[in-house]
């Protein structure tokens, strides 16, 4: 009987020994994960300053943005003291793609862009049929006015709107969205035909801002610019764009315009510029054996330092 007590006893501690040690041994890990987890968020916000600083130098230093600027090189920044591995990123210029935020103006269909984004569509391989879906599901997610736009004179006679349907000037009421506003093209994912192929070639060529914006020429693609421009050829605006690479940059909107050699166009009608304001900051930091990524939208605005618009961890 000592003998079997004595090996019940020796069991029993052996158990609650290995329950400790497994206990233990999760704490440590959990507080290693935990802390690795600070880490990485340290160094994705240190590569965050990283970034709005390079843009704010390169904007003191030329008023254009080209991609041969400082802010268009990958960026690595390292914390001192970590077990981190270098923030590895890199800035987007958004305003060198289209800008879906353009299918709407004051709050009416801009029926300009729409037919700008078709062509941009077929130039790219998207299906006519997912083109209009995405245009559609782009437009839902603002107010828009479906009238036509009134004058004057409609104006100062249609005043007063009642609440009804029926009242004059009813119809220049914008009607609510029915979609929630996309932040970006990661919005679209549920969309019939959309594929993860499909996604990664528009996020070649198509943003999302907040605000209307111009498509800037020195940044764009030749398939951007073909699809902006009325009357510009792919053919043609890839030798534009051969042309522009090779250091011949826009130096102004009326530059650009003159290089069309196209007659017909104004610059007024055009809206391409030459700066940008909107970015899209792609990065990622490694703590050990994890990888913790982050997207963030910057707005450069002509005075003071960029602004950070959102951010997203984890992807």
């Amino acid at each position: 009987m000592a003998v079997i007590s004595a090996l019940l006893i020796a069991a029993v501690v052996a158990v609650i020994a290995a329950g400790m040690l497994t206990r233990q041994s999760v704490s440590t890990r959990s507080l290693e994960a935990e802390q690795c987890r600070v880490q990485s968020h340290a160094a994705l916000l240190g590569g965050l300053e990283v970034s709005r600083q390079l843009l704010l130098d390169a904007r003191r230093r030329n008023v254009l943005t080209r991609p041969d600027q400082a802010w268009a090189l990958p960026i690595q920044s390292t914390l001192p003291n970590t077990r981190l591995g270098p923030f590895e990123g890199r800035l987007v210029d958004q305003q060198g793609k289209f800008n879906l935020r353009n299918l709407l103006v004051n709050e009416r269909v801009d029926a300009g862009q729409l037919r700008s984004f078709e062509r941009l569509c077929e130039m790219i391989g998207i299906d006519a049929g997912l083109g209009q879906r995405i245009s559609q599901r782009v437009i839902a997610s603002y107010p828009r006015v479906l009238g036509p736009p009134a004058s004057a004179q409609t104006s100062v006679q249609n005043s007063f709107v009642s609440d009804r349907s029926t009242s004059p000037g009813a119809f220049q009421r914008p009607v609510p969205a029915t979609q929630p506003m996309l932040r970006s093209l990661d919005g679209l994912r549920g969309l019939d035909g959309m594929n993860e192929g499909l996604l990664a070639r528009l996020d070649r060529f198509v943003s999302i801002i907040p605000f209307n914006t111009w498509v800037n020429a020195n940044t764009a693609s030749a398939e951007v610019l073909a699809a902006t421009v009325p009357g510009l050829s792919l053919t043609q605006a890839r030798a534009m764009v051969v042309e522009r690479d090779n250091g011949l940059w826009f130096i102004n909107r009326g530059d650009f315009v003159n290089r069309l050699r196209l007659p017909q166009l104004s610059i007024d009608a055009l809206d391409v510029g030459i700066t940008s304001e909107w970015f899209l900051l792609r990065g990622q930091a490694r703590c050990d054996q994890r990888r913790v990524g982050m997207d963030a939208l910057l707005y450069r605005p002509t005075q003071g330092i960029p602004k950070v618009i959102w951010t997203r961890l984890g992807v």
